[in-house]
């Protein structure tokens, strides 16, 4: 037998597609399933490296966690990471084909799409369950010519879909009926029902209007999804949306939100963290007085190299390290530290070099060949193990590496630590996951006993609550019954 196929699409972006397939998915394998989860394509610039040596998007990643699964490309074979207003870093079945806009990438999605469906065969012929999450909406008309992210696939394969809205954001029913008033009839009839997610109330209250909704579209509605606060799961790609209420917290960090930020899911351990008041600072905010100010990754690094001196950064960081705050640099956070990065082949923007913010003797070149690797190792100014994974296109060379940050078990050398040991960098990303080394990097910043927080056991709790809230609040007969499940369920 070949695997059910069930797809979640959603009436706008952030409506909770990525949540309820985490839901799905580890629901499924508590009722002894084999599942895998599937994104024909994502676009998106938090990403995460595969165990067969790619990268995939990371809410793919989480996903796969939710299915007792390492990630694998197969989980996502498209993933788009945007590097400008207009273009995109296409990566294939994990690895970087070219930089396209939105022109050249419509005409290359007939060959996406084979990638996609070769990734699709390989997992229904693998598992007894494939939960699939759609991109975007399906009812955006102007995308619907070779759409390979939602009922493009879905159509190809012939599979039920479950429509998500979110509540939270008010007009839930207009989202509901609207975009199935959006589709053709063959894609509206593919609609199996809808889930409303992130409700806050007496659910009494809304019931009058999910029996007009059943009335007027004659789908059913699969349940309600309550609003579960504190969950830890990582975001696909928007920043969080509110800055968490930390009046007692001991340490102050600033991070700048560059405008292609790339895998700020690194600070879910300090937005977890209760002795840490992390600010995502935007633009045209002045940076906030803090303890540790950190460079975060970036898809774009001379691009954001140039925002942060136009924001006064390289001023404020200049000011924090006088009156002797701390400064970290992850990945394209790193390659700012230096004194130039070079990117002579147009890897990320124009072709052309650009002065660093000089904090670290030495210097970057951005090259074709991503480097992708999952690592472990132990930190040089620490006696504390680190675990991460790199994903980024430059090389860097200098004194200032001859000082490293961390020695891996692969026997290369990471990152860079200052003389003083002010300054750090790291290519890591994942730096705050290990409790270890996030124990490590807080004593350094100038929080001694901290309390210890593991996000990974919180991402695995918040996971179980999700499944949790299936079983209660969603209608389990009809998973079963889209699933093939009803013959094998006690």
């Amino acid at each position: 037998m070949t695997a059910r196929v069930l797809m979640v699409q959603g009436c706008t972006s952030d409506a909770g597609k990525s949540t309820l397939v985490t839901a799905l998915c580890r629901w499924a394998l508590r009722r002894g399933l084999r599942v895998a989860p599937f994104k024909p394509q994502n676009m998106a610039l938090n990403s995460a490296v595969t165990v067969d040596g790619g990268e995939i998007g990371r809410a793919q990643a989480v996903q796969a966690q939710a299915c007792g699964l390492e990630p694998r490309i197969d989980f996502n074979p498209i993933l788009l990471k945007p590097n400008s207003d207009v273009g995109a870093q296409v990566i294939v079945h994990g690895h970087p084909v070219a930089n396209m806009d939105a022109r050249d990438y419509h005409d290359y999605k007939r060959r996406a799409f084979d990638a996609v469906m070769a990734s699709h065969q390989r997992l229904v012929d693998g598992y007894d369950a494939v939960i699939v999450e759609g991109a975007g909406s399906p009812a955006e008309i102007n995308l619907r010519d070779r759409d390979i992210a939602n009922m493009g696939y879905a159509e190809a394969v012939d599979c039920p879909v479950i429509l998500v809205a979110d509540i939270d954001r008010g007009g839930v029913f207009a989202h509901l009926v609207g975009t199935l008033a959006l589709l053709s009839p063959s894609e509206r009839a593919r609609i199996a029902g809808s889930v409303i997610n992130r409700f806050r109330g007496d659910l009494a209250l809304l019931q009058s209007g999910l029996d007009w909704l059943e009335r007027e579209t004659g789908k059913p509605v699969l349940g309600v999804l309550p609003y579960l606060h504190g969950l830890h799961l990582e975001a696909e790609d928007a920043l969080p949306r509110e800055r968490m209420d930390k009046s007692r917290a001991r340490l102050r960090v600033a991070v700048p939100a560059l405008p292609r930020i790339s895998n700020h899911t690194d600070f879910d351990a300090l937005r977890a963290h209760p002795d840490i008041d992390l600010h995502i600072v935007g633009p045209n905010e002045p940076p906030s007085a803090c303890d540790l100010i950190i460079l975060p990754g970036s898809k774009s690094t001379r691009a954001d190299l140039a925002w942060l001196r136009e924001q006064g950064w390289d001023r404020a960081i200049e000011r924090h390290l006088r009156y002797g705050g701390k400064l970290l640099g992850i990945c394209g956070g790193l390659q700012m530290l230096g004194q130039v990065v070079h990117d002579p082949q147009g890897i990320e923007g124009a072709q052309g070099s650009s002065e660093g913010l000089g904090w670290l003797d030495m210097e970057t070149t951005l090259q074709a060949h991503k480097q992708l690797h999952r690592v472990k190792g132990r930190l040089a100014f620490a006696d504390a193990r680190v675990e991460g994974y790199e994903i980024h296109c430059g090389t860097s060379n200098g004194a200032a590496l001859k000082n490293a940050f961390a020695q891996l078990d692969d026997g290369r050398s990471d990152g860079a630590i200052s003389m003083d040991g002010q300054i750090m960098g790291s290519y890591l990303h994942g730096l705050f996951d290990d409790p270890q080394a996030l124990s490590a990097l807080l004593r350094w910043a100038g929080l001694q006993d901290a309390v210890t927080v593991d996000v990974r056991a919180l991402r695995e709790s918040s996971i179980e609550r999700l499944a949790d809230a299936v079983d209660i609040h969603l209608n389990t007969r009809l998973l079963e019954q889209w699933l093939g499940m009803t013959a094998c369920v006690p």
